[in-house]
């Protein structure tokens, strides 16, 4: 795995997160629904995330210290913010958005790396985020996004619509948006989802003078405490 730090990255994880905290203060300002449609930049730029992290990594070279430290997290934290994403959210259906992204990160270390075990895991939990697609936040094409974002990384920049139609048709696993497909917030969550995916692509290849404030473990925690905090305001 490459050591060198990228600011890229570190500035997509930024924007995920701030997009994030957007889209949930809506739970504080409920008629704010601009909130929504920014907050679905969130999700596609937390999946490129994972697809840049896994495409610094040797192909092949899958059962290292630093992937099982990476796996342990994402599994710890789809456990561990269960119960602040249900107290914020009351009335969802889904999971927390760790459990998709973990989904996530075991098919795109299929996707990249040539061994056959991992190619058989990778197809097992496609097929189980396939049988358990209405309570995934974003469904089975959410697990796919951050594939489609490591094939964009390798193809070059005409590859970014793959990630961008597969981050618009995770939205489309929200059965509010389907029913509503030609509404006006339904066409412009769907379009924000869409150009998540070059928007994303530009920050992570663009050249930077300046230092970025490095997005740590402590990224995972955020995500918990975050809504725990916007839980308290609303009281």
């Amino acid at each position: 795995m490459s050591s060198a730090r990228s600011a890229g990255l570190d500035l997509v994880k930024w924007l995920a997160m701030i997009t994030m905290v957007a889209d949930h203060l809506r739970f504080i300002w409920p008629t704010a629904e601009w909130l929504f449609i920014i907050g679905r930049l969130a999700f596609p730029l937390f999946c490129l995330g994972i697809a840049a992290n896994v495409a610094r990594t040797v192909p092949g070279q899958l059962f290292t210290a630093a992937n099982a430290r990476y796996l342990g997290w994402m599994l710890a934290f789809s456990v561990l913010s269960e119960w602040p994403y249900h107290v914020l959210d009351v009335g969802t259906g889904t999971l927390n958005i760790m459990p998709t992204l973990t989904l996530g990160l075991l098919v795109v270390w299929g996707v990249h790396h040539h061994l056959r075990v991992m190619r058989w895991i990778a197809l097992g939990t496609l097929l189980m985020a396939l049988l358990v697609s209405d309570v995934l936040m974003y469904g089975w094409p959410g697990v796919l996004l951050p594939s489609a974002f490591l094939m964009a990384l390798r193809g070059g920049w005409g590859t970014w619509l793959v990630p961008g139609f597969v981050a618009a048709l995770a939205n489309l696993t929200n059965h509010w948006l389907r029913a509503n497909v030609f509404e006006p917030i339904t066409l412009m969550t769907l379009a924000a989802a869409l150009v998540a995916a070059p928007v994303g692509l530009w920050m992570l290849r663009g050249q930077y003078g300046g230092r970025v404030w490095r997005v740590g473990r402590w990224g995972y925690w955020f995500y918990p405490l975050h809504l725990g905090v916007i839980k308290l305001l609303t009281l």
